[in-house]
């Protein structure tokens, strides 16, 4: 059983650490976090909306007074469930990665707000992204708010006395994930590098990539994770995570080489040793898998993915039922 309770809110990780979690951690519900030191802030990453980040930052300034104030905002990479808060975080200097920066614009909130407008012209996808995320986030309001300070490859950033590193180690979840290290207090926040208790997405790789920073990662002398999603972890979470790629690497080779087509694929990847939130995940990964079997650069059409999933988790909706929330602590 982990230490920590997996429960909404501020989580006082010790040493001026802390985590914002939002269960259960699955489609949007993403995990942010916070450094202090003295007077001085910095937060890791901000959530899928308006609403949902000005709550936590008045949580953070009723816990911590010097959250008052934040000075640098590190965001882990630019999916909008870390980064469409970014402008309620003001004057704070914004820190990514030049790869992250780019893709910024790849998935305006503006996109996902045409897709929620829209989404019963859209078919079984668009169904399926008003069930996970449409109907259940507030994206009007939201004004992309990039990163301002960009490094290529690592950088360190001080928080008062405290030094954090920051590392991003090339293309996995996206093209550009970053981890966010405070050594002094053995503490790492992945971003999306980790999810914890729930299937990841690659919505870019290679998966080699993602082996290796899973390695990487292992390789730390850390003892608190807190996870992109999911509840705050520990080394072990990332063998796991590890172990699944492993595992479905090998299986989507097999059926590629047979010349099974991808959506028939991931249906036959069988998936009881990770009994994980978001099974349906496995048709983004396979179809990964497969562009990059196949040395293809075209990008993923997420609306017929969505209605791929849509397909998934109707079919296997009685085999997961009672496994959504098995990782969290009771």
């Amino acid at each position: 059983m982990s230490r920590w309770q997996y429960r909404k809110g501020l989580h006082d990780i010790g040493h001026g650490c802390f985590a914002y979690l939002q269960p259960d951690g699955s489609w949007g519900w993403s995990n942010a976090g916070l450094v202090t030191d003295g007077d001085q802030t910095l937060l890791v990453d901000t959530l899928f909306d308006l609403p949902l980040t000005a709550a936590m930052l008045k949580t953070m300034r009723e816990a911590v007074p010097a959250a008052r104030k934040i000075g640098k905002l590190v965001n882990t990479h630019a999916n909008g469930d870390h980064t469409f808060g970014n402008q309620l975080v003001e004057g704070a200097e914004i820190i990514a990665c030049r790869e992250c920066a780019k893709e910024f614009a790849e998935a305006p909130p503006s996109m996902l707000v045409a897709f929620e407008t829209g989404w019963k012209t859209l078919g079984d996808g668009g169904a399926f992204f008003h069930e996970v995320m449409g109907s259940r986030f507030d994206w009007r309001g939201v004004v992309p708010t990039p990163p301002t300070t960009l490094f290529d490859k690592t950088m360190e950033v001080t928080v008062g006395d405290k030094r954090l590193h920051l590392t991003h180690l090339g293309s996995a979840h996206t093209r550009g994930d970053i981890l966010v290290h405070v050594p002094a207090d053995r503490v790492l926040y992945t971003g999306d590098l980790l999810f914890a208790g729930g299937h990841p997405v690659i919505w870019e790789g290679p998966i080699g990539n993602w082996i290796k920073a899973c390695d990487y990662i292992l390789g730390l002398d850390v003892d608190v994770i807190v996870p992109g999603h999911g509840p705050i972890s520990e080394k072990p979470a990332v063998r796991e995570l590890k172990s699944y790629f492993e595992y479905i690497a090998r299986e989507a080779r097999t059926h590629f080489d047979n010349g099974v087509p991808a959506g028939v694929a991931a249906e036959k990847i069988s998936l009881d040793r990770f009994a994980w939130l978001d099974p349906e995940r496995i048709v983004i990964n396979v179809a990964s898998l497969y562009r990059e079997f196949s040395g293809s650069k075209e990008p993923l059409s997420r609306i017929a993915l969505f209605a791929a999933m849509k397909k998934y988790r109707a079919a296997h909706a009685h085999a997961h039922a009672g496994h959504a929330h098995s990782h969290v602590p009771r």
